[in-house]
């Protein structure tokens, strides 16, 4: 399937690599002006869009000023992919999660995509577009030691439906994506297999064991990218309010086990 949004104005947050590089780069390859908004502005983004803007989107005015900025140069957005977040900081169970943890993730996987939201709706109602937010797995899993994270992303899944259901009868898509494990330097990093005592290779084989990938593979960033094609080019108007999965038919464990 072919997609053209040749003329669609699209703002991707936390774009500098992974998933919002791969998505960036989807968009930008279909035809769309994308504007990249990271703290760092890597060379791979610059080859992918020739609009990037450095920016923290943790600052409370990051999100506005990225598509203030977007705005600026466009004249409007069609689309905006809520993709920054993070703070997958394992604890040991949840006493050990202290509040400048739950400050941190939350202001970096809600409000960052609140922020960009509100800032971008009146021209996203205007130009009829989408919203598609990118969640996690975690949102559906209770894990004590990544509650955190895992009450942050199903944050994400609650407030896109919500928005869904107020501005899908103004014309606004509003979907959430929610990946499992994918290839990204969180899992790519060699520190992380060197600290495991196993090499690269081994360390991406132990995880697609570990999280239960029954395709014995992680999720390429660029499956993202292409899911937020469909989503983003109304191909299928109907689809609003709905976390889509892609998860490498992934087996959750069945219960907690507390580490050792």
């Amino acid at each position: 399937m072919r997609f053209d949004l040749s003329g669609k104005k699209a703002v991707v947050t936390g774009a500098g690599a992974g998933i919002g590089l791969a998505v960036t780069r989807a968009l930008a390859g279909a035809g769309a002006d994308v504007l990249g908004g990271a703290r760092t502005v890597s060379a791979a983004l610059k080859e992918c869009t020739p609009y990037t803007m450095e920016v923290d989107l943790l600052a409370e005015d990051g999100p506005q000023r990225l598509v203030r900025r977007a705005l600026d140069e466009f004249g409007g957005v069609d689309i905006l992919v809520n993709n920054v977040g993070g703070g997958v900081k394992l604890a040991a169970g949840f006493l050990e999660i202290d509040d400048e943890t739950w400050r941190h993730t939350l202001d970096l996987n809600v409000f960052t995509m609140i922020r960009a939201t509100r800032a971008a709706l009146p021209s996203l109602v205007e130009r009829q577009g989408a919203v598609v937010n990118i969640g996690s797995m975690n949102a559906a899993m209770a894990d004590p030691r990544l509650a955190h994270y895992s009450a942050a992303k199903a944050a994400v899944s609650n407030i896109s439906k919500a928005l869904s259901a107020e501005f899908s009868p103004q014309g606004v898509r509003v979907n959430t994506i929610l990946p499992g494990p994918v290839k990204t330097r969180l899992w790519t990093d060699p520190s992380r297999a060197a600290k495991a005592g196993v090499t690269p290779e081994e360390f991406l084989e132990m995880v697609t064991k570990m999280s239960g990938l029954s395709t014995g593979q992680l999720i390429e960033p660029e499956e993202i990218g292409e899911l937020v094609l469909l989503l983003a080019s109304g191909r299928i108007r109907s689809v609003t309010g709905t976390d889509i999965h892609i998860d490498a038919g992934m087996v959750p464990p069945s219960r907690y086990q507390r580490p050792n």
